[in-house]
């Protein structure tokens, strides 16, 4: 029989909207909701991703290049510029345009690949999302397009050159942004009613002298009738009547109309691969090829485009020899079920622009506390945007992907016998995920997905919830409990963090979804099992992990397989999983005060968490601790083959992480959950040694635990590091290794191997990309670290305090050593003379306030300086800011 608490907490009602969004998104928490039908799901980038890759080696990237994209059909998604799509990605819009001079149209974002660029893949444009609600009742994008020819040759053939020890070779290095010659191009959104959306492009013309454009509105349907699954082929048919349109006939779309306001000329071809022109093939499928539209513009041929005004891809042309200085043009448009009309473009429009953008200032006024500086509500404002605008439509079923499909050649057989994902044939997804940005990283990745919920839960906790939820779902997670990793390899593993996301957005929603906490919490049961059966390989309680999203933080790379019989015991992976059983634990004495049954489950995780604690001080016949009593810090242990041991004495990050084992269990256990009270009084009688990370305090409600990992004395030790300049603090955060790391080498299994401080982009290719964990600062640990210190200063007090920086001579409370982590991580946003340190010297850095009011969202940032470096659109982890610079929530009182 189940026993109920007899006084579980109340959960909170379901707070009043506080404006119109707020009203739409309580009548949308389902994510098959009207209002959520249409939204930003189309790709940045579906070109060098996996799921298109067909090719026998696995190269992603040269399998499916730029290059090819013009005039070549994708089989799992689509991509475009500042585009939408409908919630399955059947139909969809973006914007094309040509500047008289480009090669191709300028129908998606360019960048150099892996093997291009000097540092990684490398988008070479400049965009922003700058404004959006998270019904998408109101959307804004923004991209930068030169007035000259767009040097593509230019930007590849320079970076060819460059090495690993010299910059990028940007865009703006180019000269064609010079002068400000160049359009802006906005992309406005704005929803009359969940099935009618009023559209506008505007350009503006910042150059000195005039300059002729061309804007090419576009709507396609997805390719879904080519492989042999589906011979429906969808249609779409231009009309000429009060208005001109094009109509969308789809049988579970139904009848969708696009209307263009003016007498634009509708282009039309079909969605399919002009394989003659890029493969020699006798014969297309299709006589007007996907790249017609960009072969009657940009080479004017008029055979490329069907005469008759059908096909399933259409353009409006919009033309303008010359648009002078300051000039904007703009056109209309609007997406709906109703048969179009003239005066669908007038003041109507106009009001639901209008009324839609005041309604997104009065959510955000909401949400973004007031009390903030201009430019914090900004840079908040700006993270939002672009984490809703990264929200997108992810399809990939692998093993329809790995078998091929009935009416094209079967994939090389090599494929199905290992090459990639062969172990996760039961991903099957068509979800809109958040992705870590729109071209670099166009793929979720599972802890990236759990830290974006944080901010998404500000904004919109329902899609924040039904991210982890997802990721936990069957069609995802391995059936061994596994969740998947990111697309290059869904076996690969990240850090554990999705129960510790699972807590802060259920508490950010106000305590009060514990259906969520059900829902997640017994899939994550299945994942801990997983990690604990899989990656402790002598069932010590000390694990493995491989990179554990820290690419090439250590002296080799950790997921690479050792010499034989050697084996790595981390201090990362041992401290993420103590972190795990921590928040497993909470969100269980979450659940036991309003079902009894959870009790058994609170008990496990606390002795699974002594147990895990007991380890990392001693393992193995040698009794060798990952701890390093002599330098004070927290070291990966290498074993060899005979069961020798030795510290690999790098400071890096994976000796900090050890803090994250941190968590209170309040003073009502006591008397709520007296089955889990009488198990710690046992264990503390029976079982003292076990005891050690256990602490205890009086406070007026009674006494309060600590479950630590680290006890006062190491913490002490470890954080004089930390907070050395010297070694791990930087003006903006937490660095990832050691700034005192000089070149150090050493040997492992005849293997010569060596790591330096590097605090920006990498000097080596160890890893591969161009991320770096050899000194920059990472926002996700940063913030974790951060988290725990609060949590360790709130038990400890006024009376625990540090010397920040090491050696001045100043104490603080752990509570203010948590502030000075999140100031610093919020102060590469805060202009300093006029400029953000995030904006480095690159041309955001510019004195023009027409670069300068865009901030960018970087994936990590220089150790010394704080210059934004890797993907350049990480507002996925990156938004953490806005969670961090909104004042923190009252605490339930039941957890302080």
């Amino acid at each position: 029989m189940v026993v109920v608490s007899a006084a579980p907490p109340e959960p909170q009602d379901t707070p009043t909207p506080r404006s119109a969004e707020h009203a739409r998104l309580a009548e949308s928490a389902d994510m098959g909701a009207p209002w959520r039908m249409w939204g930003p799901y189309l790709a940045g980038r579906q070109w060098g991703t996996v799921r298109e890759d067909y090719s026998a080696d696995g190269d992603a990237w040269a399998s499916f290049t730029f290059d090819h994209a013009v005039a070549r059909t994708y089989r799992w998604g689509e991509d475009g510029l500042g585009g939408i799509c409908d919630r399955y990605g059947f139909l969809n819009f973006s914007v094309a345009m040509w500047n008289g001079k480009d090669p191709v149209l300028k129908e998606r974002l360019f960048g150099l690949t892996n093997g291009e660029g000097n540092h990684g893949e490398d988008a070479k444009e400049h965009w922003w999302p700058t404004d959006g609600t998270p019904t998408h009742s109101w959307m804004q994008w923004l991209y930068r397009y030169p007035q000259a020819e767009f040097p593509y040759a230019q930007l590849r053939e320079e970076n060819a050159k460059r090495t690993r020890l010299e910059r990028e070779y940007e865009l703006a290095d180019t000269g064609v942004l010079d002068e400000d010659r160049f359009f802006d191009v906005q992309m406005t959104y704005a929803k009359a009613s969940p099935d009618d959306v009023c559209i506008t492009v505007s350009a503006t013309n910042h150059g000195p002298e005039a300059a002729p454009l061309h804007l090419l509105p576009q709507v396609w349907f997805r390719n879904t009738w080519s492989w042999g699954l589906d011979d429906r082929k969808r249609t779409l048919a231009a009309q000429d009547e009060e208005v001109a349109a094009v109509v969308a006939e789809h049988g579970y779309l139904g009848r969708w109309v696009l209307a263009a306001d003016g007498s634009p000329d509708v282009l039309t071809c079909d969605n399919e691969t002009n394989a003659v022109a890029l493969f020699g093939a006798e014969s297309n499928a299709s006589e007007y090829t996907k790249d017609g539209i960009d072969r009657r513009v940009v080479h004017e041929d008029k055979s490329a485009v069907n005469p008759d005004r059908t096909g399933t891809k259409a353009a409006f042309w919009y033309q303008w020899d010359a648009v002078e200085p300051g000039e904007t043009v703009t056109v209309k448009l609007r997406l709906t079920q109703a048969q179009p009309e003239q005066q669908m473009f007038g003041a109507q429009f106009d009001e639901v622009l209008g009324l839609r953008k005041a309604e997104a200032d009065e959510f955000y006024a909401g949400v973004i506390h007031p009390g903030l500086s201009h430019d914090d509500r900004h840079v908040a404002r700006r993270a939002y945007a672009g984490l809703l605008w990264t929200k997108q439509l992810y399809r990939f079923d692998v093993a329809r992907w790995l078998d091929g499909d009935p009416d094209v050649p079967a994939p090389a057989s090599r494929r199905a016998r290992g090459q990639r994902n062969t172990s996760w044939r039961h991903v099957a997804l068509a979800d809109v995920i958040s992705m870590p940005d729109e071209w670099e990283y166009p793929w979720f990745a599972a802890w990236d997905t759990a830290f974006h919920t944080l901010p998404l839960a500000h904004v919109d906790p329902d899609f924040a919830k039904e991210q982890l939820v997802l990721m936990c779902r069957e069609w995802a997670m391995h059936p061994n409990g596994q969740l998947p990793a990111y697309e290059w390899a869904f076996g690969d593993v990240n850090p554990p963090v999705h129960a510790w996301a699972a807590w802060h957005v259920y508490r950010l929603d106000g305590y009060r979804d514990q259906q969520f906490l059900i829902r997640v919490f017994t899939k994550l049961l299945m994942n801990f099992s997983w990690w604990v059966n899989r990656k402790d390989a002598d069932g010590s309680n000390v694990f493995e992990g491989g990179f554990l999203g820290m690419d090439n933080i250590a002296l080799f790379d950790r997921s690479a397989p050792l010499p034989p019989g050697y084996r790595l015991e981390q201090s990362d992976a041992t401290s993420w999983m103590a972190f795990y059983c921590q928040q497993m634990l909470k969100i269980a004495l979450e659940l036991s005060q309003f079902d009894r049954a959870w009790d058994g489950v609170v008990t496990k995780f606390f002795e699974h968490f002594l147990a895990i604690s007991e380890a990392m001080n001693a393992f193995g016949s040698h009794e060798v601790s990952l701890w390093h009593e002599d330098d004070g810090f927290f070291y990966d242990v290498l074993v060899a083959p005979d069961g020798t041991t030795e510290s690999l004495r790098v400071r890096s990050m994976v000796g900090l992480l050890p803090i994250l084992g941190a968590t209170e269990i309040p003073a009502w256990v006591a008397e709520r959950l007296p089955d889990v009270a009488e198990r710690v009084r046992w264990l503390q009688k029976r079982r003292p040694e076990l005891m050690g990370p256990l602490r205890s305090r009086r406070a007026p409600e009674g006494r309060r635990l600590l479950l630590s990992l680290v006890g006062k004395e190491r913490l002490q030790r470890i954080l004089q590091r930390m907070f050395d300049t010297e070694e791990f603090l930087s003006p903006f955060g937490i660095r990832s290794l050691s700034k005192s790391t000089g070149q150090v080498f050493a040997n492992v299994g005849g293997r010569d191997v060596s790591i330096e401080y590097e605090p920006g982009e990498s000097r080596t290719g160890l890893f591969g990309g161009n991320s770096n964990w050899r000194g920059p600062v990472w926002f996700p640990v940063n913030v974790l670290l951060a988290d725990k210190l609060r949590t360790l200063g709130r038990h400890y007090g006024d009376s625990f305090t540090i010397e920040i920086p090491t050696g001045s001579g100043t104490q603080c409370t752990l509570v203010e050593a948590a502030d000075l982590i999140d100031n610093s991580l919020t102060r590469l946003f805060r202009p300093v003379d006029g400029k953000r340190p995030a904006d480095g010297d690159r041309i955001e850095s510019s004195d023009s306030p027409l670069w300068r009011e865009h901030p960018t969202f970087s994936e990590f940032f220089d150790g010394d300086t704080g210059e934004g470096l890797g993907a350049t659109h990480q507002t996925g982890w990156t938004a953490l800011v806005a969670h961090l610079l909104n004042p923190r929530l009252p605490a339930d009182p039941r957890w302080t």
